[in-house]
């Protein structure tokens, strides 16, 4: 997550509590405790605003200075039956004074809104863990709706939890009163008085919650002022029942960031401020042509505010015109980018084997979900591997470049536009729901630290012919990196052909010579092999004997997981990819050393596939398909198993 140099210590602390004396706070006599992480877990109807109440309880946990990271949940439809269990809309925060990778295997605090919330979520609750319950939505007909034939808050089947009863919607109604809100309307804020209560408990800042809320509600100064007074009352509430004896505090994680200027960040939000970035560092204006999809509809969102930078958005009237429009753009001397998940890299895979064959440089940002088809639109999986790798007809290589953090996806869409820009060719960019929506700090990097990205667009003759002649030749390959010229159209003497059909070496004539298509195709594919990738990187400080092998957003748990084997004095390796095609030169040499290779994935084993079939390993698969992230507990688990076979 951020700096790896401190995790380890704070890492160890995971799971600990650690009280401080009772002491006075705002002039009451309730106890405060210190805590070193918390994982909180808001959970109510889709319409409830769990979501911004997440996002809000967020951006001030970041402003405070602790790590954190986040797994937003949310049902696929856009106002599910309210009440019920699809319904079910939840925001999980993990958030703590050290260094840590994951949003929480299981929440300490539910906050549940209604009878749905709190059955979809209960049985992640450890016993001992706290739940807020609104018991104003614990009505006989919303129970029946999802099965409880007796009152939970009664027939003595929370025993083993602490239960705060807190009848959010009346409290809310009552101290909203002087705004002459209908009960509906008022109704609406009681998520504000939720967070306002939380704030309280974990002693959050409220400032930049005040100012979101008259901002957002700008042109609706009454609505505005309404939930300020909700959130104040929540917090008010917190300060003077007796019901919340105690409040708690974790610190900021002062030693698990290196110096620098931090915010909070989504992988969406990341992702399209790393192309922009990218776009910068390369002096080429952005062109995103894209489909709005579920997960990758935000950056699309946030591209279409920053034409500032010389970005234009072009929302298509389908997937295939999409991608049709950032290929033009990018034959047009433009960096070129379309954005889908896996139902649309289905339809956008004819035009990037066009790419392909035009060798022109094109970024295909592929935010995987759950499939197939339609699938699980809003849950998480990484199964588009093998469709980014083979999905085409022909043989037409792409390079791959995955992520591993919401942060680090800024750095990923930096790298591929590198090697899109400097080979001349389509890159896939594979991210996944659980990064996309996801967040955590991410350290502000100087333009300094920036790659120069600039390259040179062909500007004259670059062949000369047997009588002497100068000529244009648009697959005249560069020695070193296998690329062709990038000719803009409309440079006076570079015209030259395009088109899906083979083109002839050197000239881009057509041509239907058998041994002119396999020298283009094995040139094609000899580009993508000699692209220049880091080698893989070992932590292994132990010398052990068994690898854990990751790739995306895999990183996080798979990290906490080999922290808590080693904790248990278990010797583990571990190893996560980011190029994925190439992959690392030494990848092989790195397997080999090893007895025993386990990968875990959230597919039904695609990477153990490839790396079985690349290097002849017995790469052994630990895979998921819930649309959920990896559980580090659950992970740790099947290693160690591994481990001790």
């Amino acid at each position: 997550m951020t700096s790896q140099v401190s995790s380890e210590a704070g890492e160890a602390l995971l799971g600990e509590q650690r009280s401080a004396p009772a002491k006075p706070h705002h002039g009451t006599e309730k106890e405060v405790r210190r805590l070193d992480r918390v994982i909180i877990r808001f959970a109510g109807d889709s319409g409830d605003g769990m979501q911004l109440t997440g996002d809000r309880f967020t951006s001030e946990t970041a402003s405070f200075g602790n790590d954190l990271s986040t797994l937003p949940n949310f049902p696929a439809e856009i106002r599910a039956p309210a009440g019920t269990l699809p319904g079910v809309s939840s925001f999980q925060l993990h958030f703590a004074d050290h260094d840590i990778l994951t949003p929480g295997d299981a929440p300490n605090v539910l906050v549940a809104m209604n009878p749905a919330a709190l059955k979809a979520n209960i049985g992640d609750v450890p016993r001992g863990g706290e739940i807020i319950v609104n018991t104003d939505e614990f009505a006989k007909r919303a129970m029946a709706k999802v099965g409880y034939a007796t009152s939970p808050l009664e027939d003595g089947s929370l025993d083993g939890y602490r239960v705060h009863p807190v009848p959010l919607t009346t409290l809310t109604v009552e101290a909203l009163k002087e705004f002459g809100l209908s009960r509906k309307e008022a109704e609406r804020s009681k998520n504000m008085f939720a967070l306002g209560l939380l704030s309280w408990m974990y002693h959050r800042p409220t400032e930049g919650t005040e100012t979101f809320l008259r901002q957002k509600f700008a042109k609706k100064p009454q609505i505005a002022e309404a939930n300020v007074a909700a959130f104040r009352a929540g917090w008010n509430f917190g300060e003077t029942t007796e019901d919340f004896a105690v409040s708690y505090e974790v610190a900021p994680a002062t030693r698990a960031f290196p110096t620098g200027t931090y915010r909070n960040i989504s992988g969406n939000l990341a992702l399209s401020y790393g192309l922009v970035a990218a776009s910068r560092q390369a002096d080429l204006p952005l062109y995103l042509g894209s489909y709005p999809i579920t997960p990758a509809s935000d950056i699309l969102h946030e591209l279409s505010k920053h034409k500032n930078f010389g970005v234009r958005t072009f929302q298509a009237e389908d997937e295939i015109a999409g991608i049709g429009a950032a290929l033009g753009a990018a034959f047009g001397g433009a960096l070129g980018v379309t954005t889908t998940s896996g139902p649309g890299v289905a339809l956008k895979s004819e035009t990037i084997g066009l790419a392909v064959s035009l060798e022109l440089p094109l970024l295909i940002v592929d935010i995987q979900r759950g499939g197939p088809s339609t699938g699980l639109p809003t849950k998480t999986e990484q199964a588009d591997l093998l469709q980014a790798m083979y999905g085409r007809n022909g043989e037409a290589p792409v390079p791959i470049v995955a992520p591993k953090t919401p942060a680090d996806c800024f750095d990923a869409a930096i790298e591929a536009a590198r090697i899109a820009l400097t080979y001349r060719t389509p890159v896939f960019l594979l991210s996944d729901g659980y990064l996309a929506n996801g967040s955590e700090p991410w350290r502000i990097p100087d333009v300094d630290e920036l790659p120069d990205l600039r390259t040179r667009f062909a500007t004259g003759p670059n062949h000369e012919l047997a009588d002497g002649t100068e000529v244009f030749w648009p697959y005249k390959r560069d020695p070193e990196t296998l690329a062709r010229p990038w000719a803009v159209p409309g440079t006076p003497g570079l015209e030259h052909r395009i088109g899906g059909i083979e083109k002839q070496d050197g000239t881009g004539n057509i041509s239907y010579d058998p041994a002119n298509h396999e020298f283009m195709v094995r040139t094609r594919q000899a580009k993508v092999d000699g692209i220049d990738v880091p080698d893989i990187e070992v932590d292994d400080p132990d010398g052990a004997r068994t690898l854990v092998l990751g790739w995306g957003s895999t990183y996080g748990p798979i990290t906490a997981a080999v922290r808590r084997i080693r904790r248990e004095n278990g010797h583990i390796a571990q190893a996560h990819l980011r190029h994925l095609n190439p992959f690392p030169g030494n990848l092989g040499e790195v397997l080999k050393r090893y007895e025993k290779v386990v990968v875990p994935e959230m597919n039904l084993g695609q990477l153990a596939t490839l790396v079985r079939a690349k290097y002849l390993v017995d790469a052994r698969s630990h895979t998921q398909v819930n649309g959920m992230p990896f559980k580090a507990e659950q992970l740790a688990a099947a290693l160690k198993e591994a481990i001790d076979e």
